[in-house]
């Protein structure tokens, strides 16, 4: 996932496979190769500032016209009939907190129109599964910006937040830690208003929320969050893509009856169970965990710096054999301090939005099965809300599905955007 000549077109397609674990499979896909960051102005403030949000420093990335998006999405084949704008991105550093409350910062990327209204409504698009810290939204060479790109070249801002450790945060990334990802994500949010108010580009208190699997997840939680109403941002639509919504009624279970791939399992739980144990400590030794000689390697491989193909070379094929037959079984019906981390994470489509909701799902995606998307539905239909399950087809895959999808969530959100708000 470096950006290398030979690789490029490769790289070009990373952004489709940021699910639970197709990051790591197959080719070895990417993003759009950024220039080299250059010096700018940056409003100071330290890593134990105050204020959350708080803009530390902005550092111009990638400037594209209008044909060169289009040329971009159209090496995906990504439809880009709604492209109308070129874009301008930039990193940001911002304040935020850690899983512990504790004040740190956080990386983001800021894309910018060049064009449209004066005043710009904002997206939050929240990305899918890393384990590299470059590979996210703001990273190097090769990072996770088509969709962020797609959306800005529509007309509004967009805040693609890092996560914490990952990008340029300090740290090791707390992988699928939904509390944080939404205080990154709120707080990026706020980062990013201000800079682009700073860059010339004022943007209203209008969020319209997606993202795309462990993102669609996050796209859902944050979603609750910004309803009520304490950040000063106010929660238009909400369209997550093949989220893990549903981590103990279907993601799970799909571990292990088949639905998700052998290979997506082994790296979806090696990245879970060691970043979840530094915060519910699931095990005092990884050898209770992980068979010999996984156990001795399997924490090193997600420290943030390996490459996905080397961390799946490094790994077995099926999660019967990464697994003791005691964490095997706990796999397949979860209890203890396991049951307890997924229920921390759980339940992110269990309120009621007051906002139109569109869920997109593929009936072939072994990352993500649509069994996530569907009772995400029925969480919302207990609350009184109707949300549609954009089914993508019995032939998309977690690729198909978002390239599919992304597209259509923007001129969703048009449609959004031209009718009246409350």
């Amino acid at each position: 996932m470096t950006i290398t000549q030979h690789s490029k077109q490769q790289q070009r397609r990373q952004w489709l496979r940021r699910g639970a674990a197709a990051v790591a499979l197959a080719a070895v896909l990417g993003g759009i190769a950024a220039p080299a960051a250059l010096a700018a102005p940056a409003a100071r403030a330290g890593a134990s500032a105050a204020t959350r949000g708080a803009l530390v420093s902005v550092v111009p990335l990638d400037t594209l016209d209008r044909g060169q998006v289009v040329a971009e999405l159209g090496t995906l084949g990504i439809d880009p009939s709604t492209v109308r704008y070129g874009v301008r991105a930039y990193r940001l550093t911002y304040a935020t907190v850690d899983p512990q409350g504790r004040p740190t910062t956080a990386t983001g990327l800021l894309v910018l129109p060049r064009g449209g209204p004066h005043r710009l409504d904002l997206v939050s698009d929240t990305h899918g599964t890393v384990a590299t810290r470059d590979d996210a939204p703001s990273g190097g060479a090769g990072s996770n910006r088509l969709t962020p790109y797609l959306h800005a070249s529509a007309g509004r801002a967009v805040a693609a937040p890092d996560y914490l450790g990952l990008g340029g945060g300090p740290g090791s990334h707390p992988y699928m830690d939904t509390r944080s990802s939404v205080t990154a994500s709120v707080d990026m949010l706020k980062a990013a208003r201000t800079a682009a108010d700073r860059l010339g580009h004022p943007v209203s208190r209008d969020v319209y929320a997606t993202g795309f699997s462990q993102g669609g997840q996050v796209a859902m939680a944050l979603g609750r969050e910004l309803s009520r109403g304490r950040d000063g941002l106010r929660l238009r639509a909400l369209a997550p893509m093949a989220g893990p919504h549903d981590l103990l009624g279907s993601e799970f279970p799909g571990l292990t009856d088949g639905r998700v791939d052998p290979r997506v399992g082994v790296f979806y739980l090696s990245y879970f169970f060691t970043a979840q144990n530094r915060l519910h400590p699931l095990y005092k030794d990884p050898a209770e965990v992980f068979r010999a000689p996984y156990a001795q390697a399997v924490e090193g491989l997600f420290d943030g710096s390996h490459q996905p193909q080397d961390i799946v070379a490094a790994l077995p094929a099926t999660p019967q054999e990464l697994l003791t037959p005691e964490w095997t079984e706990n796999v397949r019906s979860p209890r203890g301090a396991l049951l307890e981390a997924i229920r921390a994470n759980d339940g992110v489509c269990d309120w009621k939005p007051a906002v139109p909701v569109r869920l997109y799902a593929g009936g072939a995606d072994t990352d993500v099965p649509i069994a996530n998307s569907r009772a995400c539905a029925a969480d919302l239909a207990r609350h009184g809300v109707r949300a549609k399950v954009v089914d993508q087809g019995p032939d998309a895959d977690h690729t198909a599905t978002a390239v599919r999808s992304a597209p259509q969530v923007v001129r969703w959100f048009d449609s959004i955007r031209q009718a009246p708000s409350s």
